[in-house]
């Protein structure tokens, strides 16, 4: 396994807080309140029970594909109750569903906010309820949260403005006019992606050896939306010759507009989250990088914590981060991601985040082989 997948397990293992089991529950598939109980008879009275909000289906598909399916994979095996539900990228339902948790007995909540604000609001009812809180893959400004689990996302960010400036020296672009399609102005991590990319790419633009291009914010990381906005970038600024996308959903929206002009392939594109999508988009040479964040790691360094706070334990955290409007250090896991190019498409399947089935169909099978994908 590379360097990268290494150091992620190993930040993962720190966290092990040698748990036990203690009966069981399965959480809930959908947005709507209450979850059955499927193994409440053998569930100790002095367990507690862990509520997990995610965010949405609509802005990345690893929500449902990878984060529920590992949180319930993990809280399974350590026999701790839980409810796992999507707010669908609505914030009323966000806080009903955090209210329906605490009525029905969670005792940690678990949250990936739809933005610092809803996410304080719940943060702050669960803590009055005695309620401990954990701000999943997302930082809340001003929350307060017991902890935070996530990636070092300025450091995701700074991978994505080098994977860009490695693609457009392959193509030996020339004073290269580089657009930026952000991520969602309302989410703490793509400020931090930005500072990250931003960090590579100023000094370019400063001495002139690229020259800044359109660089927009995409509201909720809405994918058709990216590709409204990408469109008019490419009217405005037809010699476009790379492009900064925050995550794959958003570079695949501005390779769509590239495919409708023929540029695809010619256009250096980010991405971030090794979805099947964009790995195939990799493959295809539509999309010259991705950033693969293990999942996995971060669901279990999330669950190991949430499962000892429902044990009443206090585990401890491996480092802090700084929040920047409270000023306070919040415990925190931050975990190590690692840039995908074509010649290393194959680290993400053989750490089976993604299947050979799933990304080797038709089209891209050839290219599966060519990549050295067993």
């Amino acid at each position: 396994m590379r360097k990268g997948i290494l150091s992620l397990s190993a930040a993962a293992a720190a966290m092990t807080l040698g748990l036990t089991a203690c009966g069981g529950e399965g959480g809930d598939t959908t947005a709507q309140s209450s979850t059955a109980p499927s193994g409440a008879a053998s569930q100790p009275a002095a367990a507690g029970k862990v509520g997990v909000i995610l965010p949405d289906s609509k802005s990345s598909a690893r929500w449902e594909t990878a984060d529920r399916k590992y949180l319930e994979e993990a809280f399974k095996a350590a026999g701790v109750a839980y409810d796992i539900q999507n707010a669908q990228g609505d914030k009323n339902q966000f806080q009903t569903i955090a209210d329906q948790m605490i009525t029905n007995g969670a005792t940690v909540l678990m949250i990936v906010n739809l933005d610092s604000g809803t996410g304080k609001a719940v943060l702050d009812k669960a803590k009055a309820q005695g309620v401990a809180t954990i701000d999943y893959d997302r930082l809340t400004l001003n929350g307060g949260a017991s902890y935070y689990v996530s990636f070092d996302n300025t450091k995701v960010g700074t991978l994505q403005g080098e994977g860009l400036v490695k693609c457009l020296a392959d193509k030996k672009a020339e004073k290269p006019i580089v657009a930026e399609l952000n991520g969602s102005p309302t989410d703490n991590n793509a400020t931090l992606f930005k500072n990250g990319y931003d960090g590579v790419l100023k000094p370019k633009y400063d001495s002139g050896e690229y020259v800044k291009g359109p660089d927009q914010s995409v509201p909720d990381w809405d994918n058709a939306q990216a590709g409204t906005i990408f469109e008019q970038m490419l009217t405005e600024q037809p010699k476009i010759a790379g492009v900064l996308a925050a995550n794959d959903g958003l570079g695949n929206a501005a390779i769509t507009v590239l495919k409708k002009n023929k540029l695809n392939g010619k256009v250096p594109v980010t991405g971030q989250d090794a979805t099947v999508q964009g790995l195939q988009n990799i493959l295809a040479g539509d999309q010259c990088m991705t950033v693969y964040k293990a999942i996995k790691k971060e669901a279990d360094a999330a669950a190991e914590l949430a499962i000892g706070l429902a044990k009443g334990e206090k585990p401890a955290a491996t480092g802090t981060v700084k929040d920047t409007e409270s000023g306070a250090d919040v415990p925190a896991v931050l975990l190590d991601p690692q840039a995908i190019f074509f010649e290393n498409v194959k680290d993400v399947v053989a750490d089976g985040f993604v299947t050979k089935e799933e990304l080797c169909t038709g089209e891209f099978a050839d290219k599966c082989t060519e990549a050295g994908i067993q």
